[in-house]
This record gives structure tokens, C-alpha cells and sequence, in this order.
């Protein structure tokens, strides 16, 4: 079907008829999953030029805004672990420990088994948290969040392209995996029936094992074998194709489409949060901040104007943001799962630790 509707929008037009909602000052949490490819259509040389700008440029736009804990603006960058080099993951490194932003996993693999993906998991863990990177739980084990590149989580393209282990989410839980941020994808056919959802997922025979699941819910256990942490997804009236079609928001930042208050209150239409908490807002979008044609908006004038409206229309409008990174907000997320309420900022580090220390 045109851009997987057949997947996905029956589910979201089913929710547009209810769901839980919050009377209360809502606190909204916003996250930016970076999709991190240096090395994309360029050489070495090239992918450090990237990072560098980074470097350079992401502490400079941070330093002049604040959210309601006084945190500033924040990126995790999901770097591709079979293009480890250390220089660009220093380089990343360098940058989180002077900004507070953090780095987590993303794999791209194609034709895969589940005993080499154990294996490349494993060894891009002890790669990234040699340069102080990832997070660390109450053992004292290493782990991390997760993007599966070509958004191919658990073998579910219709063709079998991209993946290749039926059995994935519970090698990446094995691995030391605490959450997926990998969904929505549409347009593409990977795309999940379930949206807009904070849910487990359990691992089937059959691929696309996340197609639905357990919703995070106050006073429930962890369950499953994997948590999904979904960013919105729907249909965007105010932004449309030949000026009759509307256009599928699916919280993706690029330059051609870059954040604004029209995409921002959308955002919260959507209403992604943990069942028993709907105070609690997560907006987790997602980008590919490597790739010039979206840092230049990323690190620019048009980010900027974004931060300084959020800023203001949540003082008009009584509700707080909070900049979190993709651990946080899963820390923020297993808070409110156990019973936990009042300002989420407080709980940044409930289950999971960083191992970065900030200079």
C-alpha cells in the first residue's frame, strides 16, 4: 500500500477517538535520536570534517537555552558500530563530555544470524565504552539503546532485506539492550501496527515480533523482551501535498522539514506517554544530523528559532519541557512505571547511569 497506510493508519485513526488524557501542567519530554552516520557517501576525511563541525558547532547553539530543570538542548548520537573508528568515536566522545550529549548503538546488517549479531553487538558494547560512552545499571553492566539501521528491527522488511535474525529482540536484550528507539518508520513497509506507544515487545518465530505488545503501564513490571520507545506518527493537515493531501509527520527533523510550533503541538496530539501518567509527554523524533543538508539546519538559525519558541510557548501555555537523552527518557519512563510522579527531570538517572564525565 502507497507509504504502508494499510500498517498504520487504521491504528491511528482508532486513537484520535480517545485515549488518556491530563487536565494537569503537563511536563513534555523531548529527545532527538540522531541516526549518526559519518561515513555516509563520504571518506575518512570527510567523516571526521563532520564530526569536527560538530564538535564545534552543537556546544555553541546549546549554550543559550535552557529547559525547565536548567538543562541545555542535548543529542544522542546512534552510531553505526560496524563503521567503529576511533577517531570519529572519539571525536563523539569529546563532544558529549563537553555538552551532555550522550551516544548509543545503531547497526546497520543485512543476511544476518543471531550468534554473528551477538557477536557484533558484544564487541561494538566494549568498543563505544572504552571512550567512556553508554551507561551502566545497578550491576554494574554495560548497556545501551538501540536503532536498527534500514529500520529492518527483527527481520521485518517484506523481503528479508536488512536484517536477517527472526530472533532479534531477545539477542539485543541479551546483549545488554534497554530499550529500541528504532520505530516509526513509515513510509517505509517496516513499519509497526501498533503507534505513538510506549510498549514490550516479546519475540515470536514469525519476524516483526514488535508488530505489538505490552503497554508500559504505572505499577507494572518491565516485561517482554524488549521495550520500544516510538516517536509520533501520524497524518499532518496543516503541512500539505498539492495543497489537498496531508503529509505523514513521523517526527522526522531534515532540512527540507524542520521543527516548528505546528509540528511541535502535533507532537503532543499524539500523546505518547506511560498508561497511568498522561502528564508525563515523551516526543521522541529522530534525524540524520551527519548528512549536511540536515546539520545545517541542526546547528543553525532555523534549531535556534525552534528553542526560542518552545521557550516561550510554554511559559504562555503553563506546561514545562525538559531536553533528555534517549536514556533518560527510558530512566524517566521505568520512574513512572513505578509509581513514581511530580517534576520527571528528577529522575534522569533512575535505572541507568551514564558512564561520561562531563568537563
Amino acid at each position: 500500500m502507497f507509504k504502508a497506510l494499510d500498517l498504520w493508519l487504521p491504528a491511528y485513526l482508532r486513537r484520535r477517538r480517545g485515549g488518556e488524557k491530563s487536565d494537569r501542567p503537563r511536563h513534555v519530554l523531548i529527545c532527538v535520536c540522531d541516526h549518526f552516520e559519518p561515513r555516509h557517501d563520504t571518506g575518512r576525511e570527510g567523516a571526521l570534517a563532520r564530526v569536527a563541525k560538530w564538535a564545534v558547532e552543537f556546544p555553541r547553539l546549546a549554550q543559550d537555552f535552557r529547559d525547565a530543570d536548567g538543562v541545555a538542548p542535548k543529542q544522542t548520537f546512534f552510531y553505526p558500530i560496524e563503521q567503529y573508528d576511533p577517531d570519529l568515536v572519539g571525536g563523539l566522545a569529546a563532544l558529549c563530555r563537553g555538552s551532555g550529549c550522550e551516544v548509543e548503538v545503531h547497526l546497520h546488517h543485512d543476511d544476518d544470524t543471531a550468534e554473528n549479531l551477538r557477536r557484533i553487538l558484544e564487541q561494538g558494547k566494549e568498543q563505544l565504552a572504552q571512550h567512556g560512552l553508554l551507561s551502566r545499571d545497578a550491576a554494574d553492566s554495560v548497556r545501551f539503546g538501540f536503532i536498527h539501521g534500514n529500520w529492518a528491527l527483527d527481520n521485518s522488511h517484506p523481503h528479508g532485506r536488512h536484517c536477517g535474525v527472526r530472533n532479534e529482540l531477545a539477542v539485543l536484550r541479551g546483549a545488554g539492550c534497554y530499550a529500541d528507539f528504532t520505530m516509526p518508520s513509515a513510509p517505509s513497509p517496516t513499519q509497526t501496527r501498533t503507534i505513538n506507544s510506549l510498549y514490550y515487545a516479546t519475540g515470536t518465530p514469525a519476524p516483526k515480533s514488535h508488530d505489538c505488545g505490552l503497554p508500559v503501564r504505572v505499577g507494572q513490571k518491565s516485561a517482554g523482551d524488549l521495550l520500544l520507545v516510538q516517536g509520533p506518527l501520524g497524518l499532518n493537515w496543516s503541512r500539505r501535498k498539492f495543497g489537498l493531501l496531508p503529509r505523514i509527520e513521523n517526527a522526522d527533523l531534515t532540512g527540507a522539514n524542520p521543527p516548528t510550533l505546528a509540528r511541535l503541538r502535533l507532537w503532543m496530539r499524539l500523546n505518547i506517554h506511560v498508561a497511568g501518567r498522561p502528564e508525563w509527554l515523551f516526543v521522541k523524533l529522530h534525524t540524520h544530523g551527519a548528512i549536511e543538508r540536515n546539520s545545517s539546519m541542526l546547528l543553525g538559525a532555523r534549531m535556534r528559532r525552534f528553542h526560542r519558541e518552545l521557550a516561550e510557548i510554554s511559559a504562555a501555555e503553563g506546561w514545562r519541557f525538559h531536553y533528555v537523552s534517549a536514556r533518560e527518557m527510558v530512566n524517566i519512563l521505568h520512574a513512572a512505571e513505578d509509581g513514581c510522579g511530580g517534576e520527571p527531570g528528577q529522575f534522569r538517572d533512575w535505572r541507568y547511569r551514564s558512564l561520561i564525565s562531563r568537563t
